[in-house]
């Protein structure tokens, strides 16, 4: 019996030293877990708002095309509203998946910037189905859309920690006026 007490603090430092390792390598599993399943989420909300800008630009473009042919933008490629409005419904209706996901997963900033740029891009396609010939007005609109987009972005970036960007601010041409 006395050899196992002499053997007993040595028996005591292994126990401890498993105790220690096996506590340590826990504990860095559950870290890498917790850092493998935010880098997953972060890209996902990645997705999901570089796909909701995608749709909207759609529109966006659209209108840009469809003002050109009444004059009211300098846009290369004039498209009339008759060829538009199955692009622009088709459009509309892949907007819609994007948006419920966005909801889903973005930020609240981010959600309700979209809104905003949502907002002015569907007061876009209003100007054009009213088939209005105003430069100055939709000038305006361009402005209100560019800040929104502007908006949504920031707060994107702001949502994944990632530095500002660019505000992809390129001077266009001027429309003369019609």
């Amino acid at each position: 019996m006395s050899a196992f007490i002499q053997q007993l603090p040595a028996l005591i430092g292994v126990m401890i030293g498993a105790l220690g390792s096996y506590l340590a390598v826990v504990r860095s599993d559950q870290a890498r877990f917790l850092r493998e399943r935010t880098a997953r989420w972060e890209e996902r909300r990645l997705a999901v708002y570089a796909d909701y800008a995608r749709s909207l630009k759609k529109t966006v473009t659209l209108t840009y095309r469809v003002a050109s042919h009444l004059g009211a933008d300098p846009h290369p490629h004039p498209l009339s509203l008759a060829a538009a409005e199955p692009l622009l419904a088709e459009a509309a209706v892949a907007r819609d998946p994007s948006g419920e996901a966005l909801i889903m997963l973005g930020s609240t900033e981010a959600v309700e910037k979209a809104r905003l740029w949502v907002a002015v891009v569907l007061e876009m396609e209003r100007f054009v189905r009213a088939e209005r010939r105003e430069p100055q007005a939709w000038q305006t609109l361009l402005a209100q859309q560019r800040a929104a987009r502007e908006g949504y972005y920031a707060a994107v970036r702001s949502d994944l920690e990632l530095r500002p960007g660019h505000a992809a601010r390129v001077p266009l041409p001027s429309v003369p006026p019609a």
